[in-house]
C-alpha cells in the first residue's frame, strides 16, 4: 500500500489577502478558485509538486455550523492558534529575506534547530504560523 499526501488545508479569513501572500510572495500557483454557499476555497501548490495541493478555506468550512461555532473558529484564527504548514526550502536564509522584504510578519529569524534543520517562521495575513525548513548540510 502506498499512501501519499494530496491536500492540506489552511484557514484564512480573507482569500484575496491570502492570495497576495501565498501566490505573490511565496510563488505558489493557483490551481482552483471555487465558491459554494457563500464560502470560497482556493487551491494552490508549488510547481515542483503537482500532486500536492494547499487549500485556503474559511475558518469553519461547514455550511451547517452554528454562528457560535463560526465565531469561535474566527477568534482562534485571529489569535494565531490554528496550525498551518511547514514548507521545505533549499535556502532558509534567502527564503527568509525574500518574505521579510515583501512585508511578511517575522516570528522567528533563521536559526539552527537541535533537531537537524535550519528554519524560520512567519505569520500569514490570517495569523497562521508558517515555518520554512532547510535540512542542515544542504
Amino acid at each position: 500500500m502506498d499512501i501519499t499526501l494530496s491536500q492540506c488545508f489552511i484557514a484564512v479569513d480573507d482569500h484575496d489577502q491570502a492570495l497576495a501572500f501565498y501566490r505573490d510572495v511565496l510563488g505558489l500557483e493557483v490551481r482552483k478558485d471555487v465558491g459554494f454557499e457563500g464560502m470560497r476555497w482556493v487551491t494552490l501548490g508549488a510547481p515542483s509538486q503537482p500532486d500536492v495541493d494547499i487549500v485556503l478555506e474559511p475558518p469553519l468550512a461547514d455550511p451547517n455550523a452554528s454562528s457560535a461555532d463560526r465565531e469561535a473558529m474566527a477568534q482562534l484564527l485571529a489569535k494565531g492558534l490554528l496550525r498551518a504548514v511547514i514548507f521545505g526550502t533549499d535556502d532558509c536564509d534567502a527564503t527568509f529575506e525574500r518574505i521579510r522584504a515583501a512585508g511578511g510578519e517575522v516570528l522567528q529569524e533563521p536559526i539552527d534547530q537541535p533537531y537537524g534543520v535550519r528554519d524560520c517562521a512567519f505569520r500569514d495575513p490570517a495569523g497562521n504560523m508558517l515555518r520554512f525548513s532547510q535540512p542542515r548540510g544542504r
